[in-house]
């Protein structure tokens, strides 16, 4: 077959071309704009075990060009066509001894941010169908007459299904591949969301089960993104590609206060559950055509970037088996659990009851409250991208991860534990909006600290390592969500800020002496 001519033109459509039997074989691959035309290009490629070349003509796009991820030589080039020629009557641009053809900047994109920016979107839709609820919780109480402990028991009620599916989603997604997971969970969590005015009607136990249903899907969607990030993310982009990640959980929690309040009032409660949950499905389609669990299951991935990914990478093996022992008898892994709980008790409760105090305690009308609920989102956003920025420059500069990781965790657990007492002291709405966004936005610090250092301890096994800690977070959420109900019922709001300053306190104290930012666990 050495040799053989594989004749292509312009408006052909894109062409992989696979290695042949044989271990090594060279072909012939020709381009030539018509039979009648002189100019004519030929190509020898060398194919390699394993390999292949792509051959991606665009007639309409007035592109061609040829990928591979073999050896390739210039073998032939018409003598009949000169040294400078014009075929704008042909393809429309020019064309001159020695230029490229022009490559769509879309093509050219990193893969790798491709598949951050995807999970971006994934998270964005998580916390837009979750958040939803805090919001419609209103008038939906006022409508079936719930109390406070009801509306606790609702607001949890998500986190038992959440919680039953952090360390199968975590060994799913070690096992299986974080597309597969991302995408049931992206499914699930959706239409449970278009379901809930439905359960709400039926009745109480119903609206529980959905809910619980919703937190099954969403509960495997870190552990999925954990360990596709641990394959496609260099060291070095580590913080950056995670805080991108989280922060679109707030800009999720942004949009979905901003526009519930408005589809409430003009299409009623239940229209913020169908518009948001229908938007999983879009989604689902752009995952599978262009994301892949591993870099080494993509066939357009460029060389140069395989390279850099594959640079100080984990082994590719498939993990088999689950070393819980080895896991559990690591402190640094302890540590991870036990800050894991102290941080999500203070981050649960403002997500599921901030909308309440604002509405209870500062007297903002249903509107208000989405609005003003938006501001700390957005500045949690912001800070997420600015620490993993900051995390990522100390790191190239040459400081210890490890040190990096506890600056960020203290910031993560110190600032929200400063503002949070002083919202007894403010005596204004302004003020006490301001403290809950600067509270937000110090926390997001954690995405450079505790959310970044499962892949740094045990890098191979982040997405069940994730389950792990996230679940205990998952508990938080539980226990603090039905607990604030509970303290409403019988105390104040000051009591429940007290609590959660108390556990960032603890968690600040245990992470900066048992946590590490070294690989721990091979």
């Amino acid at each position: 077959m050495a040799g053989r001519a594989l004749l292509i033109s312009p408006c052909s459509p894109p062409t992989r071309f696979r290695p042949p039997d044989t271990p090594v074989c060279r072909k012939v691959i020709c381009f030539s704009l018509n039979s009648n035309s002189k100019l004519n290009f030929r190509f020898k490629v060398q194919f390699l075990s394993g390999s292949g070349v792509d051959v991606l003509p665009n007639c309409s796009g007035h592109v061609w060009r040829m990928r591979s991820d073999v050896k390739s030589e210039s073998y032939e080039i018409s003598k009949s066509a000169p040294g400078s020629f014009k075929v704008k009557e042909k393809l429309g641009v020019d064309v001159a001894s020695g230029d490229e053809f022009v490559v769509p900047w879309w093509e050219e994109f990193p893969k790798r941010w491709t598949v951050v920016i995807l999970c971006f979107s994934a998270f964005l839709l998580c916390n837009m169908d979750r958040v939803n609820m805090s919001i419609a919780i209103l008038p939906m109480s006022s409508e079936f007459h719930w109390n406070s402990t009801t509306v606790g028991l609702i607001q949890s009620s998500f986190f038992w299904g959440y919680l039953l599916t952090q360390i199968a989603g975590g060994i799913w997604a070690d096992t299986v591949g974080g597309k597969r997971v991302l995408a049931f969970g992206v499914i699930w969590w959706s239409v449970a969301t278009i379901l809930t005015p439905v359960a709400a009607k039926l009745g109480l136990p119903f609206l529980l089960i959905v809910r619980a249903f919703m937190g099954i899907g969403e509960g495997v969607a870190m552990p999925a993104m954990n360990n596709l990030l641990s394959k496609w993310v260099p060291v070095a982009e580590r913080s950056r590609s995670l805080a991108l990640v989280y922060s679109g959980m707030y800009l999720g929690s942004v949009t979905g206060l901003a526009f519930s309040p408005f589809l409430i009032h003009s299409y009623g409660w239940p229209s913020v559950f169908f518009s948001f949950g229908s938007l999983g499905t879009v989604w689902t389609a752009l995952w599978l055509n262009k994301a892949y669990s591993t870099p080494l299951e993509d066939p357009e991935l460029g060389p140069e970037e395989k390279k850099l990914i594959f640079q100080n990478r984990v082994s590719e093996e498939p993990v088999k088996s689950i070393p819980w022992a080895l896991i559990l008898s690591k402190a640094p892994v302890w540590a991870l659990i036990t800050c894991h709980f102290c941080h999500n008790w203070g981050t649960f409760i403002l997500l599921t009851w901030m909308p309440t105090y604002y509405n209870q305690v500062l007297g903002f009308n249903l509107t208000e409250s989405g609005l003003f609920c938006v501001l700390p989102w957005l500045t949690m956003a912001f800070s997420a991208n600015l620490g993993g920025w900051i995390a990522d420059t100390l790191v190239s500069k040459g400081l210890s991860v490890t040190t990096v990781r506890k600056v960020m965790q203290s910031i993560g657990f110190l600032g929200p534990a400063f503002f949070l007492s002083q919202l007894s002291h403010v005596d204004s709405p302004a003020m006490a909006v301001v403290c809950m966004a600067c509270s937000q936005g110090s926390d997001a610090f954690s995405q450079s600290g505790l959310y970044s250092n499962h892949q740094d301890i045990a890098p191979r096994y982040s997405g069940v390592l994730l389950g792990l800690s996230n679940t205990a977070g998952v508990l938080a959420g539980v226990f603090g969500t039905a607990a604030t109900g509970y303290i409403l019922q019988h105390g104040s709001w000051d009591e429940v800020f007290e609590v959660a300053i108390g556990l960032y306190l603890v968690g600040t104290v245990i992470w900066n002496i048992f946590s590490t930012g070294e690989k721990i666990i091979d």
